[in-house]
């Protein structure tokens, strides 16, 4: 589990293909000050399992379906990772429950800068739409962030969209900072809403 608090900006030093599987070499010298084999890191909000270390660097194999659903397959030598470790028992909540586990993916749509502040507005899946609330959280490419505003999309016509408010913390300390418009970013949501929907199905005897 992880909260989503990015710890640290990696870099991918190489990518090499493996048929039906890419493994990944990532350059994250404060995520792998203590890692093992075996042991799982969020990179861009992905939990993937340490392969193998090579200094201040860490290997991870990535299959084929994670690559296609997931902004992972945008990456590509050089390309800037957010880095954070699996959260710690009695270590603060800084964020919120993060799992790691990529619900869709959406594109940046636009961002509106300020002298303090930038609002990015992103895409999203109707499917997700009902799972986001304003000053909710959302995870986007591993960062756990306040919704500002939900669109739901309720018609064919209409794209479904969410917006959130990055302060300068933020935009210098993840990737967030550098997207571009039509950038592909990974989005997660609460997984407590999907438990409270799934319990609430299951009382009026529907299974969501």
């Amino acid at each position: 589990m992880f909260t989503g608090l990015i710890e640290e900006k990696g870099t991918v030093t190489a990518l090499d293909q493996l048929g039906d599987a890419v493994r990944l070499t990532i350059r994250g010298p404060v995520v792998t000050s203590d890692a093992a084999h075996g042991d799982s890191i969020s990179v861009n909000g992905c939990c993937l399992t340490v392969a193998e270390l090579h200094g201040d660097a860490f290997s991870a194999d990535v299959m084929a379906e994670s690559l296609a659903r997931t902004s992972l397959g945008d990456l590509e030598p050089s390309s800037e990772v957010n880095l954070e470790r699996a959260m710690a028992a009695g270590a603060r909540m800084g964020g919120h429950i993060v799992q790691g586990h990529v619900d869709g993916t959406g594109r940046l749509l636009d961002r509106t800068t300020s002298d303090n502040w930038d609002l990015l507005r992103f895409s999203l899946p109707g499917d997700l739409a009902r799972y986001l609330v304003e000053k909710g959280s959302v995870t986007v490419e591993g960062v756990s962030l306040t919704v500002v505003e939900v669109v739901d999309g309720t018609t064919a016509a209409d794209e479904a969209w969410f917006s959130v408010s990055l302060i300068p913390t933020t935009l210098a300390d993840t990737t967030l900072g550098g997207l571009a418009a039509g950038d592909q970013v990974n989005l997660e949501v609460d997984v407590l809403a999907k438990y409270v929907e799934r319990l609430l199905a299951a009382q009026k005897g529907d299974r969501p």
